[in-house]
């Protein structure tokens, strides 16, 4: 499962999570998506009405979620019937409420998702120095 919005994946991105669906044992039977560590600080708002800082969080062991995500399709199916709909953000979060571990393939910081405006100028810039 791929998001239109990430059209920045390296060819290297896509092969680390191919090869770890065609060798790693957890992840043909758990599924598999790309990630990277968290490297920014992260920081919990006070309250949802004020914007201040109550804590921050640790970032060990935080990764950011990428696409692709791939599952087996009767794996990805039953997640996505069972699950509560409001609870997931992605399909491995579907897959988590299962109860399974999707491993997590070293992604890659070009793999970004156009969600802001500023968004665009940096895709361009990585579509530019692909080509």
């Amino acid at each position: 499962v791929h998001d239109a919005a990430r059209c920045c994946l390296p060819q290297s991105a896509l092969n680390r999570l191919l090869d770890a669906l065609d060798n790693d044992p957890h992840a043909q039977q758990h599924g598999a998506l790309l990630a990277i560590p968290v490297a920014d600080t992260l920081k919990r708002q006070a309250t949802p009405h004020l914007v201040h800082s109550a804590q921050t969080i640790p970032r060990e062991g935080i990764w950011q979620a990428q696409t692709p995500q791939a599952f087996q399709a009767a794996l990805l199916h039953r997640a996505l019937s069972q699950s509560d709909l409001s609870q997931i953000t992605d399909d491995a979060s579907a897959v988590e409420q299962l109860g399974l571990q999707p491993a997590l393939v070293t992604g890659d910081s070009r793999n970004i998702k156009l969600t802001r405006p500023d968004d665009a100028a940096l895709a361009e810039y990585f579509l530019q120095q692909a080509a």
